[in-house]
C-alpha cells in the first residue's frame, strides 16, 4: 500500500495545499498531512486549529489523514512507514528550497524519496503569508482558502489588534 506524507505549515491552509492534497491522493492510498510543529516560530493559528482546518477541507478524501509532527520530517517518514514525500511547488525560486531539502531527506534517510506536483495555475499566486496579510487588513481572502479557514482568519483578527 503506498503511504506519502504532504508536509507543511499550513499556516493557515489555502486552496492550493487542498489541491496539492487532493491530487496526491490520486496516486497514493494513502496520505498523511503532516502539520508542521516548530516551536522556534510563532505561528498565527495553533497546531490543533490547523489540523481541525484541514480535516474539514479534505474529510472528503478517502485515504487521507491529518496529523501533527515535531522535529525531522524523515522521522515521521520512518515512524509511520512511508517513503515518499509529497511536496507542491508554486514557482522555480520554491524549486530551490524544496530540492535542498529533497536532497537533504535523501541523505538522513536513504530510499526516502520527494515527489513534487506542480501548482495548478490557479493557485501559483497565492501563499500562506499573502492570504494572513490580506486578512490582517479585513480583505476578503475567500477565493483563496476553504471557507472554514477565511472565517478561522476572520475571527482571529477581529479578535486581536495586531496586523501581520
Amino acid at each position: 500500500m503506498a503511504l506519502a506524507l504532504c508536509p507543511g505549515s499550513f499556516d493557515p491552509p489555502t486552496n492550493g495545499h487542498i489541491d496539492i492534497v487532493e491530487r496526491a491522493a490520486r496516486h497514493f492510498d494513502r496520505v498523511i498531512v503532516a502539520v508542521l510543529r516548530n516551536p522556534d516560530k510563532k505561528p498565527l493559528l495553533e497546531v490543533e486549529e490547523r489540523v481541525k482546518l484541514l480535516d474539514d477541507a479534505l474529510g472528503h478524501l478517502p485515504g487521507v489523514e491529518v496529523d501533527s509532527f515535531e522535529g525531522l520530517l524523515v522521522d515521521l517518514a520512518k515512524e509511520r512507514g512511508a517513503d515518499v514525500i509529497v511536496k507542491g511547488l508554486r514557482s522555480t525560486s520554491d524549486m530551490g528550497y524544496e530540492l535542498q531539502m529533497a536532497h537533504i531527506n535523501a541523505a538522513l534517510a536513504p530510499g526516502t524519496d520527494t515527489v513534487f506536483i506542480a501548482a495548478s495555475p490557479e493557485w501559483t499566486f497565492v501563499s500562506s503569508s499573502m492570504v494572513k496579510q490580506v486578512a490582517s487588513y479585513g480583505g476578503d481572502v475567500s477565493p483563496f482558502v476553504p471557507a472554514s479557514v477565511a472565517e478561522a482568519l476572520a475571527r482571529h483578527f477581529t479578535s486581536s489588534e495586531g496586523r501581520v
